[in-house]
């Protein structure tokens, strides 16, 4: 309504101006009758708004639509009144969907193109990695150990890559299925043995019960389980020695939880941890962070229905949790 006011307010505007134009005609006229005048004025008036009401009310669903925001692209397609101007507003926004459709396209292909290169460069670049630890086991110490800590370092980042990579498509890549907590906990330790002897942190591992299984996807628990466990050891290097991890359920639900007793958090820092490239306070004192390790991992945990938690102090240390929904598949051994 407020739209159809605006756009008819110079044609309402003129006709007044008109009807006062005809009144002062009749009057300098000489013509002191005006009743006449008055009622050609109500004549004209009601014939204006007469006018008004049939153009709103004819094409109501257009300025409706001029008015009322897109909740998705397809809206574009819906049609208004069959009358010249909405018939040609349907048609410009059918061909500005049509537009849309054909760039969103080609963005697309381009995103599946750099994400299939990705892949393949991330892939090809662990072959070379494999040939240089090879040929590490044959050197003597510390070069040999030196070159391992940077083959590491190197086969960490690639990951990281391939999994933000994954991430645009990462429900395709999903495959749930039962995965026993502690089995897998027990294979990320042993991947990642020598990080804990280079770095001189070693996990101390509890189950409330053992065979807690859950429904998730077990490589990107995988992912995610290592991402907290290299955190925990990379910020208590120098302070501690040890790191816990925990399994155990919590009011029907299952916990496993990552604790070191390193540098901690700061309150400014703990709601932006998540967000990707934020490395904070502690990624300025921690040159290798990152910040992408904690942003993949909530986006991973949100997409496959678990939670989050985080808890931390400066000085004392911090503990991450993923806490996995209830399930008929729960089970405990």
């Amino acid at each position: 309504m407020k739209l159809f006011l605006k756009e008819h307010a110079l044609l309402i505007f003129v006709q007044i101006i008109q009807f006062f134009v005809i009144l002062a005609i009749y009057f300098l006229d000489g013509y002191h009758h005006l009743l006449p005048a008055l009622y050609a004025v109500f004549l004209g008036l009601f014939f204006l708004v007469g006018y008004l009401i049939y153009h709103y009310y004819s094409r109501r669903l257009f300025y409706k639509r001029l008015t009322s925001s897109l909740e998705s692209l397809d809206q574009s397609l819906q049609k208004t009144e069959q009358t010249p101007i909405s018939e040609a507003l349907d048609q410009l926004l059918k061909n500005q969907y049509k537009h849309y459709q054909e760039q969103i396209k080609k963005l697309t292909s381009r995103q599946d193109e750099h994400l299939k290169f990705m892949n393949q460069w991330v892939h090809q670049m662990k072959t070379p990695l494999s040939v240089i630890e090879l040929i590490a086991q044959n050197l003597d110490e510390p070069d040999s150990s030196n070159i391992r800590e940077e083959t590491d370092r190197i086969k960490t980042g690639l990951n990281t890559i391939l999994y933000m990579a994954r991430l645009r498509t990462i429900e395709q890549d999903f495959h749930i299925k039962p995965v026993e907590l502690g089995k897998l906990i027990n294979e990320v330790n042993h991947e990642n043995k020598r990080f804990y002897i280079r770095n001189q942190v070693y996990p101390h591992f509890t189950q409330g019960k053992k065979g807690i299984t859950v429904e998730t996807d077990e490589k990107w628990l995988f992912f995610m389980v290592s991402q907290l466990i290299h955190n925990a050891v990379k910020y208590s290097k120098g302070k501690s020695k040890t790191i816990m991890i925990s399994i155990y359920e919590r009011a029907g639900e299952a916990v496993l939880e990552v604790k070191d007793y390193g540098v901690g958090i700061p309150e400014t820092d703990k709601r932006r941890v998540f967000e990707p490239f934020y490395t904070g306070e502690n990624g300025r004192k921690f040159r290798e962070s990152t910040g992408m390790g904690l942003y993949l991992t909530k986006e991973a945990a949100e997409y496959l229905g678990h939670r989050i938690e985080l808890d931390s102090k400066v000085g004392e240390g911090s503990t991450f949790r993923i806490i996995f929904r209830v399930t008929q598949n729960l089970t405990t051994v």
